[in-house]
């Protein structure tokens, strides 16, 4: 899997995740209002844009912002199957 690959998998699970926390809706809509980061309706990320990373960084922002330390919990697991990408926790 290639870097763009991991950050669209990693993405995908967090808007994932999110989606049974906040709803679905809530979720996505959060994810689309991201620069660069494109999702369908099912919450699958479509494209990250120019820089994964800062997409990733924007997203956890997002959401953290909307419901602080729970969204850090909840995630702590998903970025433990993805340990060579780094953010800003």
């Amino acid at each position: 899997m290639n870097e763009t690959e991991q950050y669209t998998a990693l993405i995908t699970e967090i808007i994932k995740k999110q989606s049974v926390i906040l709803g679905p809706e809530i979720a996505i809509l959060k994810a689309r209002s991201v620069s660069g980061l494109q999702v369908d309706n099912d919450g699958k990320v479509t494209s990250v844009g120019d820089s994964p990373k800062d997409t990733l960084q924007n997203l956890v922002d997002q959401y953290v912002e909307l419901s602080g330390q729970i969204v850090k919990n909840a995630l702590g697991s998903i970025f433990a199957k993805y340990p060579n990408i780094e953010i800003n926790k």
